[in-house]
C-alpha cells in the first residue's frame, strides 16, 4: 500500500476546501483510485497477453 505522501498529488486533485469530508476520507478515496488504476493496468496487460497468445 502506498503512503499518504506517495498519493499527495492525487489527494490534491480530489480535495476540496468546501467539502465537509476530512482529509482521512480523501486519503481513503485516493487509495481506492490508486488501486483501481493498478487493476486496470493489470487487466490491460492480461488482455494484451491473451491477444498475443491467440495469434
Amino acid at each position: 500500500m502506498k503512503s499518504k505522501d506517495e498519493l499527495q498529488s492525487l489527494i490534491e486533485k480530489i480535495a476540496s476546501a468546501n467539502s465537509p469530508v476530512g482529509m482521512d476520507a480523501v486519503y481513503v478515496h485516493a487509495l481506492i483510485l490508486d488501486q483501481l488504476q493498478d487493476i486496470l493496468d493489470r487487466l490491460d496487460r492480461l488482455e494484451k497477453a491473451m491477444a498475443n497468445d491467440s495469434e
